[in-house]
């Protein structure tokens, strides 16, 4: 049996399974355990109620969530700064999506008042660490985990 270095749990976007998924092995190509499709942490996450807190929770890396809404301007415009952010942390940094008109609740849980809103969260146990309001560059979302 092998132990997960950097363990993160994440749903398969394809099937909707919760995956373990090593980010100490990303090169290896991680795959869906019930679909077999792959995996694909190297852009941002889409995340709802059904599998947010367990996201958080069982993070090894520090999070960053983007509460979004797809007719929100600014979102759009920040969309290839977090593709980009999440290809280049891949492994380091996990980064989730949450479509705030889909999943009010996480909004409301969180205080979200404007979009886009940016949240860091701490390696496990899921503590906000940062926030941002509004566009952000590379390095504001580099700052929001450092």
């Amino acid at each position: 049996m092998t132990t997960l270095t950097r363990p993160v749990t994440v749903r398969c976007p394809f099937c909707g399974q919760k995956n373990r998924v090593d980010l100490a092995r990303i090169d290896a190509g991680p795959k869906c355990g019930q679909c077999q499709r792959p995996l694909l942490l190297d852009r941002p996450i889409k995340a709802t109620s059904d599998d947010f807190d367990t996201t958080i929770a069982t993070a090894s890396v520090p999070v960053v969530v983007d509460f979004y809404a797809d007719w929100c301007g600014p979102c759009r415009a920040m969309a290839p700064v977090l593709d980009d952010f999440a290809a280049r942390r891949q492994g380091e940094v996990l980064v989730l999506k949450v479509d705030t008109d889909r999943d009010p609740g996480i909004s409301e849980r969180f205080g979200i008042r404007g979009i886009s809103t940016l949240i860091a969260f701490r390696v496990r146990g899921g503590r906000e660490i940062g926030r941002h309001v509004g566009l952000a560059d590379a390095a504001q979302l580099g700052a929001l985990v450092a």
